[in-house]
């Protein structure tokens, strides 16, 4: 297959219009350079609003999706590439929007007998009502420290740690910003472990030690700002029951190809909370998946070839199939 792969024309897709803009054209161009210089027939593609006429004109033969955010994780353009027919890498149309979805994704993590933490969801649905007003109004039965976060950003954008009620409409706003609807969760001490899972099976796993409260956007994007323990420092059967876990929640939203599920260990190592999985990890110097895949000594090279290949490879059992 992946001799194949090397006659193939392969797109790919960065950049965007979310708030991950930046995040994604630095994943988009470290998949660009690593396959161009191992000889691959490879085109970047700023996905901007005339994607699909870029996409139209060039007719690649697959798709590797580097966005991150908005309409490039939630769905929307996987949508497209099923309406275009073209094979692209990672969750469908449906795992997409789901996993995009901090809501719906918690209430299908409980349903599955997973465990979350406790949240509750507050919305800012009339211009006449302020955030303090509201912030007054919805206070949450959860116990402080809280994490307030928008209900579909990723990347740690728009999230805050609240510690008590003075702190709590500054992070509305900041979550709000993003959107009408926020999370509040309850903050749980722990190890943050996460898993890499590529076609269905766990690659490894890493732990995150940021050196400030947790792991935001400064501390994933900054280098030096987070230490990183591969493997994570946990007992061999803890380590395997957070794997099993995070195949159950990436499972459960139908996820296909390469993920990144995020949990917490609880301090008495007992309870493993999913926080959330991400369709499309980041591609970065600092991302994390491709640590994982380096520290179970797949090269970042191997790891684009085995998404390209189960890409193609659902896309020809499609075919074959008559469901396209």
């Amino acid at each position: 297959m992946k001799e194949e792969l090397r006659e193939k024309k392969i797109a790919v897709l960065a950049g965007g219009l979310s708030s991950e803009r930046e995040i994604s054209l630095k994943s988009g161009m470290a998949v660009f350079n690593t396959l161009k210089a191992d000889g691959y027939n490879v085109w970047l593609i700023d996905a901007d609003l005339e994607a699909a006429i870029k996409l139209t004109a060039l007719a690649p033969d697959v798709v590797l999706t580097a966005l991150h955010g908005g309409w490039g994780e939630n769905g929307s353009v996987q949508g497209m590439l099923e309406v275009m027919g073209m094979a692209y890498t990672g969750s469908g149309v449906l795992a997409s929007a789901l996993a995009m979805d901090k809501v719906m994704c918690k209430y299908l993590f409980a349903r599955a007998g997973l465990s979350v933490p406790p949240f509750e969801v507050v919305e800012f649905g009339s211009a006449e009502v302020s955030i303090a007003a509201l912030s007054r109004q919805t206070r949450p039965a959860v116990s402080f420290p809280w994490i307030i976060k928008p209900a579909q950003e990723g990347s740690s954008v728009g999230v805050s740690i609240v510690k008590s009620e003075a702190d709590y409409a500054r992070a509305l706003r900041e979550a709000f910003s993003y959107g009408s609807k926020a999370i509040v969760e309850k903050f749980i001490k722990g190890k943050e472990i996460q898993i890499g899972i590529v076609n269905g099976k766990v690659l490894g796993g890493v732990e995150i030690r940021p050196s400030g409260e947790f792991y935001d956007y400064k501390s994933k994007y900054t280098s030096g700002m987070t230490n990183y323990i591969l493997p994570p420092d946990v007992s061999q059967q803890t380590y395997d029951k957070i794997g099993e876990v995070s195949v159950k929640a990436y499972d459960c939203l139908g996820c296909k190809g390469a993920a990144r599920v995020d949990t917490i260990l609880s301090e008495d190592a007992e309870t493993v909370y999913v926080l959330e999985v991400n369709t499309v990890p980041g591609m970065t110097e600092t991302s994390l998946l491709p640590k994982i895949a380096e520290s179970a000594g797949m090269s970042f090279l191997q790891l684009l070839e085995e998404m390209l290949c189960d890409a193609v490879l659902r896309k020809t059992m499609q075919v074959a199939s008559g469901t396209l």
